[in-house]
């Protein structure tokens, strides 16, 4: 679709020339679209979003993303990681850095902005995720949870077009699990363009306009939450969902 804010056209990456992680990817994202992308550990999930700001490379194929070709040239590069934000399994936080520093970081290096204009944008990401009475204390102060939606305000301070999270409840312990879906849930309805990497099927079927079920570096399904968890198509589907989901 020519309005796609991210399209894959036949992308295919290879790993030391000989481990094909990424197999002929066709996949378009439209402005505003919720994508929820699982699969088996070793599908080319994590690699297919690293792949979108510019992480991971790929060797045939194109990769267009808010207008820009992914390839060679790194101001192409520059040009979408300011629009594209990335939350990790691991947090990523400055232990030495309050919350606040933290966040005020990015703005001031990256795009300049004056340090009270980071100092009130990043107050405002903060209380859109809940956390702003924790902006003067240190990561380590923080429970898992809370430092995984200090890492997601983050990533909104550089006001990204795009959020990509890989499996950002992963390093959670269960009870924290949910504070961080809530939030990222919370975006979902703001209209931000997400791809999520996760296993967290009960986040899926509330959260994504779309799933796509990965296999061995390739796109195996690709239908609404709905039909999906109702009736996946493939053998290889159904055994995901009965092994993950119990039945």
């Amino acid at each position: 679709m020519s309005d796609a804010i991210i399209r894959f056209d036949k992308v295919n990456k290879w790993y030391a020339d000989s481990f094909h992680v990424l197999r002929d990817i066709d996949l378009s994202v439209q402005p505003g679209e919720r994508i929820v992308i699982c699969g088996p550990s070793g599908s080319g999930k994590s690699t297919l979003i690293r792949c979108v700001n510019g992480l991971e490379d790929y060797q045939e194929g194109t990769l267009t993303v808010a207008g820009a070709v992914l390839g060679d040239d790194v101001k192409a590069i520059e040009a979408v990681r300011h629009q594209v934000g990335m939350v990790f399994q691991q947090f990523n936080l400055f232990p030495h850095l309050t919350v606040l520093e933290n966040l005020v970081l990015g703005p001031t290096w990256v795009t300049g902005l004056p340090r009270k204009q980071a100092v009130e944008r990043a107050m405002a990401q903060l209380e859109r995720v809940r956390i702003a009475e924790q902006a003067h204390k240190y990561p380590l102060q923080l429970s898992g949870g809370q430092q995984q939606r200090v890492a997601i305000a983050r990533s909104l301070c550089l006001t990204p077009k795009i959020m990509l999270f890989d499996e950002p409840t992963s390093a959670l312990d269960p009870e924290m699990i949910k504070e961080v879906l809530d939030v990222i849930m919370g975006l979902a309805g703001q209209g931000m363009t997400m791809l999520c990497v996760t296993h967290e099927m009960g986040f899926a079927r509330a959260v994504a306009d779309r799933v796509i079920f990965m296999d061995e570096g390739q796109i195996v399904e690709e239908n609404t939450p709905e039909a999906f968890f109702a009736a996946p198509r493939t053998d290889r589907g159904r055994d995901f969902l009965s092994k993950i989901l119990g039945h």
